[in-house]
């Protein structure tokens, strides 16, 4: 009949995911997880009392994490990725919720959460971005998507910091819960994957486990994994032990997440950094950053927990130069992975950030048992300047 009309349903439009859509996810990810960086550890240490404690906690977090990264592409297979992340984002709400209960178990449980959630939102974010975005756009598209991050990572962690301070617990970890409701919104929003305007992804997801072997067999892509582990190394040590030295010094809570928001400033270098090394090389900058780094550590080694301030300031100076290995670093991988393996291998090569987060607390608590802070500092020394000494002999000269 003529009258029997059917309307359309006006539903609003979705462009095609591009660099913007990546960076605008990233960009809310990041402040979930950056806002409570420096309150972590933090609240380790108050409930533990104890330096080596918290290391053997973050130890502990930190392997059973390693075990979630390297089956996430199973699940993602077995689920969907949607869904994954939609999982990854529960569970940094579910980690901030833990917290608030700030008990020894809702600590743990809720370091471990953050750890698998920010596993399976990596994971699957990257696999978005290779079927979305062109080869060839890649490198801008990973550039626009630091960059609008670099926010996050320089003002969560004060923000996060000043309000545990001011306003207690709860405060802090809601803000995390806003920031986690924004970021799911988003993404069911630009409904990456069920959308018909976006075609499905073509890349599947392998199971890591079947590959190590392939990547170990390849001498570039062991070192490209040992120039981003040294540098993730430092970042972790930064990040736990930057603001537990100021709290146990006296300088306060409030210092150890400025001082963490400040080495986070610095990835505004990351431009010039990047000028620098297509000017000079990105071997010579890498090699010379890893070398720099490590002066900068036996410096902070060297002041301790005597000179806090003076160990902060040289600690920003190792900063400095491990935002020209986050600048340069991906360089030696994106170059050295074939093309046909960039998925499988790239699911491998993720898993420095877990063995940075794994070994140091490790290697540390060890090294606690018998001397300061101080100590932690001087130890990374050693190993960046090993990894300075493999960067400027094996990677190729034309990188």
């Amino acid at each position: 009949m003529v009258t029997q009309v059917r309307h359309p349903i006006w539903l609003p439009a979705v462009k095609q995911a591009g660099a913007r859509t990546f960076a605008t996810l990233y960009a809310l990810e990041s402040f979930t997880r950056a806002t409570i960086a420096s309150v972590v550890p933090i609240q380790a240490y108050e409930l533990l009392q104890n330096k080596q404690g918290v290391s053997l906690l973050y130890t502990l977090v930190a392997l059973i994490g390693l075990s979630a990264t390297l089956f996430m592409p199973m699940l993602i297979s077995r689920f969907s990725r949607r869904w994954i992340y939609t999982t990854g984002v529960v569970l940094l709400a579910l980690g901030s919720l833990l917290f608030m209960t700030h008990s020894l178990p809702g600590q743990m449980l809720g370091m471990l959460a953050r750890v698998m959630g920010a596993s399976a939102l990596a994971i699957t974010l990257n696999l978005y971005i290779m079927d979305h975005i062109r080869k060839t756009e890649i490198m801008q598209a990973e550039s626009l998507r630091m960059a609008w991050s670099m926010m996050a990572w320089t003002g969560g962690p004060t923000l996060g910091v000043f309000l545990y301070t001011h306003y207690g617990i709860v405060a802090t970890h809601a803000v995390v819960l806003a920031f986690a409701t924004a970021l799911l919104i988003t993404f069911w929003y630009f409904r990456l994957g069920d959308n018909p305007l976006i075609s499905p992804g073509k890349t599947r997801a392998a199971n890591p486990l079947k590959n190590i072997g392939r990547f170990v067999s390849q001498p570039r892509l062991r070192l490209a994994w040992v120039i981003a582990f040294g540098r993730s190394c430092f970042w972790t040590t930064f990040f736990v032990y930057g603001p537990i030295l100021m709290v146990v010094t006296g300088e306060g809570e409030l210092a150890g997440g400025l001082l963490v928001s400040a080495g986070n400033a610095l990835l505004f270098a990351a431009i010039s950094w990047g000028r620098a090394g297509r000017r000079f090389g990105a071997r010579n900058v890498m090699a010379f950053a890893f070398l720099a780094m490590s002066a900068a550590l036996f410096a902070a080694g060297l002041g301790g927990e005597n000179l806090p301030l003076m160990t902060g300031g040289f600690l920003l100076l190792g900063a400095l130069f491990a935002v020209a290995l986050d600048a340069l670093g991906s360089t030696a991988f994106m170059r050295a992975v074939r093309t046909y393996e960039r998925p499988q291998m790239t699911a491998v090569y993720r898993t420095y950030l877990d063995f940075s987060e794994l070994l140091p607390p490790l290697v540390y608590s060890v090294v606690l048992s018998f001397f300061g802070l101080g100590a932690v500092f001087c130890t990374l020394g050693v190993f960046t300047v090993f990894c300075g000494l493999l960067t400027w002999r094996y990677l190729p000269k034309s990188m």
